[in-house]
């Protein structure tokens, strides 16, 4: 983006939807609160379906949910390895 700034005008880098923004708060409580892992797979597949639905140029909306749903991924994974 930095080598073509007309490619960067096309992402929409100033704002985050209300779903997302939700979808990373509740998952952070969960894992705070260390809910069951029945509880973070349904947000695992809340996250997979919004990630389906997004729009190409929603850039902020895409790294949340990539970065929401590794911090998730590695918790569960972390859980595996314990048991």
């Amino acid at each position: 983006m930095i080598v073509d700034p007309k490619r960067s005008e096309k992402f929409d880098y100033r704002r985050i939807s209300q779903q997302t923004l939700s979808l990373y708060l509740m998952t952070q409580c969960q894992l705070k609160l260390r809910h069951s892992v029945t509880s973070l797979a349904q947000t695992l597949g809340y996250i997979k379906a919004t990630q389906r639905t997004l729009h190409d140029d929603k850039a902020l909306d895409y790294l949340t949910l990539k970065l929401t749903e590794r911090k998730l991924m590695t918790y569960l994974i972390s859980i595996v390895r314990v048991q």
